[in-house]
C-alpha cells in the first residue's frame, strides 16, 4: 500500500463522518432552544435528556463493539448507526412533547454507539504497520471539519428560520442521508476471517 495514498474506504468514511458531524453540530446547539421555547420544557428536563443520551452512547459503544466483533459485519453496524443518527433529526422535528425529543436523542446516541467500534475496525482494515496514525488522523480531520462547519450553518439557518425551528432539523437530515448513501454505495468490507479455536489436545506449532 502506498503510504501517502488514501484508501478509498478511508476517504469515503472521512466524508461520511464529515457529513454526519456537520448535521449533528448543526442541530445540537438548537435542541435546548427548541425544548425551552417551542415545547416549554424546564432546564432540568433538558439536562435529563442530554444525560440519558450521552449515557446511551457510552454503553452502546461497549455493547455494539463486542457484537460487531462477534458477527463480523462491520459495514452493517456502521450503516445502521449513521442511519439512526440521521433519522433522529427528523424525529426531533416531528416532536410535540419532550419525551419524543428524549426518544430522538436516545436514537441518535444509540447510533453513535452502534457505529463507532465497527467504523474504527473498518478504518483499521485499511492501515499498515506504519500509517495507522496518519489514517486515523486523516479521518478525525474530516470529523472535526464537519463539527466546525455544522454550527456555522446552524446559526445561519437559525437566523433565517427562527420562526420555524423544525425546518432546521429536517434540513440537517439531508447531509446525514448523503453520508449513509455514500456508505452503502462505496465502502467495501474485507471478507470475515473465521476464528479457529484450537481443541484442548491440539498440538501447538
Amino acid at each position: 500500500m502506498n503510504e501517502k495514498k488514501i484508501p478509498k474506504n478511508v476517504f469515503i468514511l472521512g466524508l461520511v463522518s464529515f457529513f454526519n458531524d456537520m448535521a449533528s453540530e448543526m442541530v445540537y446547539p438548537i435542541v435546548p432552544i427548541f425544548l425551552t421555547t417551542i415545547l416549554k420544557v424546564s432546564t432540568p428536563v433538558v439536562g435529563l435528556i442530554e444525560g440519558i443520551a450521552e449515557a446511551t452512547a457510552a454503553i452502546g459503544k461497549f455493547i455494539f463493539g463486542y457484537l460487531s466483533d462477534k458477527i463480523g459485519s462491520r459495514k452493517l453496524f456502521v450503516i445502521s448507526g449513521y442511519s439512526f443518527s440521521t433519522i433522529s433529526k427528523i424525529l426531533i422535528g416531528l416532536s410535540t412533547t419532550w419525551p419524543l425529543v428524549l426518544l430522538a436523542r436516545f436514537v441518535d446516541r444509540l447510533g453513535k454507539g452502534v457505529r463507532t467500534g465497527a467504523r474504527d475496525s473498518l478504518l483499521l482494515q485499511n492501515t499498515t504497520k506504519t500509517n495507522k496514525g496518519f489514517i486515523f488522523g486523516y479521518h478525525r480531520a474530516f470529523d472535526s471539519f464537519g463539527a466546525v462547519l455544522g454550527p456555522i450553518i446552524g446559526l445561519i439557518l437559525l437566523y433565517f428560520f427562527k420562526e420555524n425551528l423544525r425546518f432546521v432539523f429536517y434540513f440537517a437530515a439531508v447531509p446525514g442521508f448523503i453520508g449513509v448513501l455514500l456508505l452503502i454505495l462505496y465502502v467495501k468490507e474485507k471478507a470475515k476471517i473465521p476464528f479457529l479455536r484450537k481443541s484442548p489436545g491440539a498440538p501447538v506449532g
